[in-house]
């Protein structure tokens, strides 16, 4: 394992005061901001606290953020700042976005510092705070590229400001400044990076706009940094900028249009398919989400749920990874995904789970919470190893053992020259409890299976919940309520798509067993009909008190699955799954190979959980045929590959 060298040491002394005793109120209340009907219950009432999510959070804190600042260090990232500071001498180092990947690692140490109080993070994050503060120009300009030397800007960025924004990335980059700006201030209370992100976007507001520059970033994510800084500050000025970058893609008049990789081909509203680059458009439309719920607007709308269908009925993998084509990291024609070359980023992972929460947000359908969960278990969680510093950056559902993308070694890398993907998974692994649980008036919805405990608001009250599981290694969820005064609550328990018989919205998948897996619920020992509707167990308002057990079982076989005829990569394949995971074979298991092997569609297949396989895991394990050779077959979750040595590796397999 790497260590990180600099000179914090994570966690070790985090033992000091909880960041409320910390400076200063926001500056805006956010209760008189019209947002989301539906509001996510904050990650920091939430604390997870089970076997599987836990380790994970705690690899991040402890190893992930200091070891991505380390690279940060060693790679001119950080050094940048204090060149363009004039705090040191030098050129600019590294790609002309270099700079995002910083505050994109310090959004994820502010999270982390939210929970995990660390004096010695915190005084790192100030030293950086105080370069990156040095680096903006006066009128509030940050692009250490350009203020290094604007003569001898990476990669011909060119000596004027915001003359190329489809490929030099000036807003894109800020876009993360201000994500990163408002995680730091709620996690401390300080200013100090708030006010270089608002001095910054007020330049912002100043240059673009309707009879100003009529142009928007080739690279979308300001319009999510702008909705923020809005909601932290109420300035009505930020959330009008994200509005107009949003209505301004795809409008010839004023820009020269980028084209469909950029998604500015047409106007969002005319949009209908999936289109170019997938982080992109992914993080644009959750920024028009943002943008529609916050100024009641439904333009979007029809626009946003075609192109979701489009997606999710033609153009995602059964990982719920996006993106087929290496050559433009993004989309290609409809039923387009091959296995071998899936391009199937970790940041376009990313940024469908941040479309698709927003869409849950907005509307309340469990679809949307479906494909996310199939992307956190799978096509997010193999970017990143159980070590916490060598990472994915394309996710190929097949390899033969010789890797073609990351980087000449076969399996995770410990960095890559383009690192958005490792500083990525660094800010989403501590927000994850903010993805659990959601309210609406006295309605709580329950979307993940997490082992917890949370505080979660209600109307003049706050309900609290715990849940005690295995998920997913185990169907068994317990929601113990911890009140000693009731609270009225309704209770909407999400029922996965793996246990209503739907292996993902749409029918691109499907199940091929004609297994029907149960569902049952407990209340305080009572049996209660499981009645599901819409995509939820539906428990009524009552008063809840301490005492009050919820306990659902979710039947967990091991399930076949068949992918539509239309995408011929998995054309006479079949992929195995067990609840929210997709299984993958692996020559480390299976020694002749897996690339050949043959499965039997009517073969029983039987899962057991094996506590020595890397720190324990669950398989799947039965028979197939290697040139009619019947041998032990054995799966393991797709997350978990490339942990052991390199050889072939397959997603979807044979049948006989």
């Amino acid at each position: 394992m790497h260590k990180a060298k600099l000179f914090f040491l994570f966690g070790a002394l985090a033992l000091m005061l909880p960041v409320a005793c910390q400076q200063s109120a926001p500056p805006a209340a956010e209760e008189g901001i019209d947002d989301y009907p539906i509001r996510p219950v904050a990650f920091t009432q939430v604390h997870i606290r089970d076997g599987f999510w836990a380790p994970r959070l705690e690899i991040n804190r402890r190893v992930t953020i200091p070891y991505t600042f380390q690279k940060s260090e060693e790679t001119g990232r950080i050094r940048n700042f204090a060149v363009a500071g004039g705090l040191e001498e030098g050129a600019f180092e590294g790609i002309y976005f270099n700079d995002s990947d910083v505050f994109k690692i310090i959004e994820g140490a502010s999270y982390s510092l939210q929970v995990h109080p660390d004096p010695q993070l915190k005084a790192y994050l100030d030293t950086l705070i105080t370069k990156i503060a040095a680096a903006q120009e006066e009128d509030g300009y940050l692009y250490t590229n350009r203020t290094i030397d604007p003569s001898r800007a990476a990669d011909s960025g060119g000596v004027q400001r915001w003359t190329n924004l489809g490929v030099y990335h000036e807003l894109y980059n800020v876009g993360h400044l201000y994500e990163a700006a408002v995680a730091h201030y709620q996690a401390t209370g300080e200013r100090s990076l708030l006010e270089v992100a608002l001095k910054n976007a007020d330049l912002v507001c100043s240059v673009f706009g309707p009879g100003k520059n009529m142009g928007v970033p080739g690279h979308q994510e300001i319009e999510i940094g702008l909705v923020k800084l809005y909601r932290v500050t109420g300035e009505q000025k930020y959330l009008d900028m994200a509005k107009f970058f949003v209505d301004q893609r795809g409008n010839a008049q004023g820009h020269e249009l980028y084209g469909t990789y950029a998604q500015d081909h047409l106007p969002l509203a005319q949009q209908q398919q999936a289109v170019g680059h997938a982080v992109r458009a992914s993080y644009y439309y959750a920024g028009a989400t943002d943008v529609a719920a916050l100024t009641g607007t439904s333009a979007y709308d029809e626009a946003l749920e075609k192109i979701w269908q489009d997606i999710v009925h033609q153009k995602i993998y059964l990982t719920g990874g996006i993106g087929a084509e290496r050559q433009h990291e993004g989309f290609g024609p409809d039923y387009e995904l091959p296995n071998a070359t899936a391009y199937t980023e970790t940041c376009a992972a990313i940024a469908l789970m941040l479309w698709n929460h927003r869409l849950f947000l907005r509307t309340g359908e469990v679809k949307y919470m479906d494909v996310f969960e199939r992307t956190l278990y799978n096509g997010f969680l193999a970017g990143v190893s159980f070590e916490g510093n060598t990472f994915f950056y394309p996710n190929p559902l097949q390899t033969d053992g010789v890797d073609k993308f990351n980087q000449g070694v076969c399996g995770r890398s410990p960095w890559f020259d383009c690192s958005c993907c490792p500083v990525n998974v660094v800010r989403i692994l501590p927000s994850l409890p903010g993805y659990m649980y959601a309210s609406r008036g006295k309605e709580v919805f329950v979307n993940l299976y997490i082992g917890s405990e949370a505080e979660i608001p209600l109307e003049n009250a706050h309900l609290q919940l715990s849940q005690r599981t295995r998920y997913p290694w185990e169907g068994r969820v317990e929601l113990a309520v911890g009140n000693e005064q009731p609270v009225e609550a309704a209770l909407r328990l999400r029922v996965p798509g793996w246990a209503r018989n739907e292996a993902m919205p749409g029918g691109l998948y499907t199940y091929v067993d004609g297994l029907q897996p149960g569902l049952r619920i407990t209340l305080n020992g009572q049996q209660l009909q499981a009645d599901v509707s819409s995509g939820y167990l539906q428990l009524e308002t009552r008063p809840w008190k301490a005492g009050d057990l919820i306990v659902l079982e979710f039947d967990m076989p091991v399930r076949k699955v068949k992918c539509d005829e239309r995408v011929l990569a998995n054309r006479g394949k079949m992929a195995l799954e067990r609840g929210p995971l997709v299984y993958c074979a692996e020559q480390a298991d299976n020694r002749k190979g897996v690339l050949n092997l043959q499965l039997d569609e009517e073969a029983d297949f039987r899962y057991a959980f094996d506590p020595q396989l890397l720190g324990g895991l669950g398989k799947i394990e039965g028979k197939a045929v290697l040139d009619g050779e019947e041998l032990p077959f054995t799966a393991i979750p797709y997350y978990a590959w490339a942990h052991r040595q390199m050889g072939e590796m397959s997603v979807w397999l044979a049948v006989k």
